[in-house]
């Protein structure tokens, strides 16, 4: 028999109400069934694809492959919490839409959220590293050199706003 458990997630700055889960429930399912949060894509649910990435305690995870029990009482960050509460999209989302980073859009949020850790974790150097860091994240139309482009850009970017702040 399945054990429940009485969840607190802080998702994307803002406190859920408690949530009762069983204990075997992902933080995939959690969010997109428990919440009214459905930017994580639910791809191969093995680990396998990336379309489920989003940060949790600012590290990037698999969602399908972390348990939410895991989650309790960390900051979750999905896609919907990215850009600011005035909308104004964060950098890497304005560089997709500069770079045309995506066709069928599917696996989006998880580029997206993987691309933010990539920068954040200094990752950005480079093609060859973005490409590196960034290939647990498939994309089944083929949008990598977009991708790519787009991450460099967006870590130019936010490199230079970084240097501007000093």
């Amino acid at each position: 028999m399945a054990q429940q458990q009485t969840l607190r997630l802080r998702i994307n700055g803002q406190e859920t109400p408690p949530l009762t889960l069983d204990s075997r429930v992902t933080l995939l399912d959690a969010l997109r069934e428990h919440t009214p949060l459905t930017g994580a894509k639910k791809g191969c649910d093995q680990g396998q694809c990336g379309a489920c990435t989003v940060h949790v305690n600012g590290e990037r995870v698999l969602s399908c492959l972390t348990l939410a029990a895991q989650a309790d009482g960390a900051e979750i960050t999905t896609i919907e919490g990215l850009a600011a509460p005035d909308g104004t999209l964060h950098a890497v989302q304005q560089a997709f839409l500069a770079h045309d980073a995506f066709q069928c859009g599917y696996c989006t949020p998880g580029q997206i959220m993987s691309a933010v850790a990539c920068i954040r974790e200094g990752h950005a150097g480079s093609d060859e590293e973005i490409r590196e860091y960034m290939s647990g994240n498939l994309c089944r139309c083929g949008a990598y050199t977009h991708i790519v482009a787009a991450v460099r850009d967006a870590a130019h970017h936010l490199q230079g706003a970084a240097h501007e702040s000093v």
